[in-house]
């Protein structure tokens, strides 16, 4: 009998432990943590202390270390790639990933092979009076180079929202930003990026349209898109309702997705990764713009591609780092089309009646094709559940299978429904008045 395949995750989490399992030839592959989300994510991190960490755990790990890999955004991005320079495991490089993570070097690579992006531009964090970069007008996206679930990102109207938010970068940019530098420490910066560092503020022209996401690999230099799918927000909100898989765009839409991902991530030098990246398409115009780079495939995504396609996306990353063929089979799984549902609050509030985990099998089991994970835990305050956007408050993830739009819908109304959560202590305003 063949040994299974040692494979360390960093950042393993409950939810994606079935998906990871339902991979192809899974019963050869033993899935092992390696340092847990709240560690890898929660506070200001130290890169160094992490990675030391994961060294000791894996120096004392006895048997092979057959890969190495991770689905979550920096820190882990960056380590996975630290981590196979010193344990010989397979993954692109760390310029690469630092090549997307860092939204300014990122769009300096982007405007070098493609036309399809916003204007930008940095703003000075030091000045006494920040001011929008010359030449852009509102409403305006103003963001830190790098950030976890759009944490610190906003949209704004006018100068004095643009000030505001500024002064929040401002106070918060350093909790991703000063780790940041030590990763950045590891490279040779071209001149372009020489003194920028990792607290930095950007700000983008406002985008419209169907917002969309493109996963794909990078396998032998070769990129390949397996799936797009739609992003669809709450309404008058910049926050997700769903992503719904696969895209409704139309093909020769979904064509030049494919010629725009192909190009970026030939130009960034990625390899043997997976990557996901999101778009605006503006129908009106018929314009597609980029909006941002992650260097790993998306994780929410996992459930969708298994219901369509009948395998998790997982397989992709999983494959690449153990030298295999990554590709996806194509529509093999039970259902037309899947959505991740974001049930959300947009108030704070103190959570109540939360469903314990028989109570969320129970609802999976009478409901078919749906899985959900709740977010909060019994009687904690909103305000307080890490990560989350700058709107609004994650309740569940609602997972939906289905043959068509009606059906998605009618089983996430079932969904919340059962699922019976109760609020006290709200706080009205606050978050939901951002969204008028």
């Amino acid at each position: 009998m063949t040994e299974r395949k040692n494979i360390f995750v960093l950042g393993l989490d409950e939810a994606n432990l079935p998906t990871l399992r339902n991979v192809p030839h899974a019963d050869a592959y033993v899935f092992h943590p390696l340092l847990t989300v709240e560690e890898l994510q929660h506070g200001e991190v130290s890169v160094a202390e992490l990675k030391e960490k994961a060294e000791s755990i894996l120096d004392s790990f006895d048997g092979s270390i057959d890969a190495i890999v991770g689905y979550w955004d920096f820190p882990v991005s960056t380590l996975v790639p630290m981590l196979g320079e010193r344990y010989g495991t397979r993954s692109t490089s760390l310029e690469s990933v630092v090549k997307c993570e860092h939204k300014y070097w990122s769009r300096l690579e982007q405007q070098k092979v493609v036309d399809e992006h916003p204007r930008f531009g940095r703003v000075d964090l030091e000045a006494d009076v920040p001011r929008p970069p010359e030449g852009m007008s509102f409403p305006l996206w103003v963001k830190p180079a790098l950030s976890y679930s759009s944490e610190l990102a906003f949209g704004v109207k006018d100068e004095q929202e643009f000030r505001e938010a500024v002064e929040e970068i401002r106070k918060g940019v350093g909790r991703v930003g000063r780790p940041f530098e030590y990763v950045l420490d590891r490279l040779d910066l071209p001149a372009e990026m020489a003194g920028v560092g990792g607290q930095v503020c950007l700000a983008e022209e406002s985008l419209s349209g169907v917002q969309v996401a493109v996963e794909g690999y990078v396998h032998g230099g070769e990129v390949t898109v397996y799936g797009v799918l739609d992003s669809i927000n709450y309404p008058d909100s910049s926050s997700f309702l769903r992503h719904q898989y696969p895209s409704a765009l139309p093909e020769p839409v979904v064509r030049r997705l494919h010629d725009v991902s192909a190009r970026v991530m030939r130009q960034i030098g990625m390899d043997s990764a997976t990557f996901s990246i999101e778009y605006f398409y503006d129908p009106q115009a018929d314009a597609i713009n980029l909006l941002e780079i992650n260097p790993r495939h998306s994780q929410s995504h996992a459930e969708l591609f298994e219901y369509v396609d009948g395998v998790p996306n997982h397989h992709c990353m999983v494959s690449l780092a153990l030298g295999r063929d990554p590709s996806l089979p194509y529509r093999a799984g039970p259902y037309k089309m899947a959505a991740k549902w974001y049930h959300r609050w947009f108030a704070d509030g103190v959570v109540h009646q939360v469903p314990t985990r028989e109570d969320l099998d129970r609802i999976e089991r009478e409901i078919p094709g749906v899985r959900i994970d709740v977010v909060p835990e019994e009687g904690q305050r909103l305000s307080r559940t890490p990560q989350q956007d700058s709107y609004s408050y994650e309740l569940a993830h609602i997972f939906t299978g289905g043959d068509s739009e009606e059906d998605l819908r009618a089983k996430y109304d079932r969904c919340v429904a059962a699922l019976g959560l109760a609020f006290d202590e709200t706080t009205p305003g606050g978050r939901d008045t951002k969204n008028a």
